[in-house]
């Protein structure tokens, strides 16, 4: 695995890249987010520790979101911020939580504070979110307050009807979807199966983008089934890294461009 991640560093690094050459240099190659970070300590070392550079969200204000954040960051890992979304079942939000009752200042400045909450925050992604993500008006204060900030935006799709992604992308914010659930039922044998459906997702289309939770059935499955990959010819990437191989290696942002994430003191539950 790290000599496909070495190759792609440096394909990346090096190359003068136009659309559609990576398909003849690179290796199929897929990233996995993993969500809701932050509440389970023991998974979320666990996933903190794997060679490969899979991709954390965390949610905002939770007990061990600080300390596995500054972890991660520490062990190279990429960090979002798992932001959660009114859904349709009414299931409770939590703190740092965005529903359509709220006007346009209260989103932004949710969105805001629980960005500020998050240590070295790369990205968003939607938690839950199948009925915020439907609705065009609380998209755009989302995407209005995500667009001053260096950050791209992960639509999770918890709904087939999610516009999230297109509203992100009007505002011209790096956007990407997720291809796969990995674990939404937690067996190995589930897991394996929505595993290999990632894998053919990134060998049909050069990557892919799975999404997963600090299950121990999931953590156990990509202990053992990550460092097998490199002989498979798959490559792991971050999100931020899919998104360059997808986009001509230009970088995301010009320098100056948006304004920097001032961290804040988080409150915990």
């Amino acid at each position: 695995m790290k000599v496909l991640a070495t190759l792609i560093a440096a394909l990346l690094a090096t190359s003068p890249v136009v659309a559609g050459e990576h398909e003849g240099q690179l290796p199929p190659t897929i990233a996995i987010i993993i969500d809701d970070m932050g509440h389970n300590l023991v998974e979320g070392e666990r996933l903190i520790a794997l060679d490969q550079p899979i991709t954390l969200a965390f949610l905002p204000y939770r007990r061990y979101t600080t300390r596995l954040a500054e972890l991660a960051h520490q062990k190279h890992k990429e960090i979002m911020l798992h932001a959660p979304m009114a859904n349709t079942r009414n299931i409770g939000l939590g703190p740092g939580g965005l529903n359509p009752d709220m006007d346009q200042n209260s989103i932004a400045t949710t969105l805001r504070r629980a960005l500020q909450s998050i240590p070295h925050v790369q990205g968003v992604n939607n938690h839950m979110g199948s009925l915020l993500t439907q609705q065009l008006q609380p998209m755009d204060w989302v995407m209005s307050e995500l667009d001053h900030y260096p950050v791209y935006f992960v639509d999770s799709r918890t709904i087939a009807s999610s516009i999230a992604g297109e509203v992100a992308a009007a505002y011209r914010i790096p956007t990407l979807t997720r291809d796969v659930f990995l674990d939404h039922e937690q067996t190995e044998e589930f897991v394996d199966q929505q595993f290999e459906l990632l894998i053919k997702r990134a060998k049909e289309n050069g990557s892919a983008i799975g999404i997963g939770h600090p299950h121990k059935v999931t953590v156990d499955y990509l202990e053992k089934r990550l460092p097998e990959l490199d002989e498979q010819g798959i490559a792991v990437a971050t999100v931020s890294g899919v998104w360059a191989m997808r986009n001509g290696n230009r970088p995301m942002f010009a320098e100056g461009e948006k304004r920097a994430i001032r961290p804040a003191l988080a409150k915990q539950e």
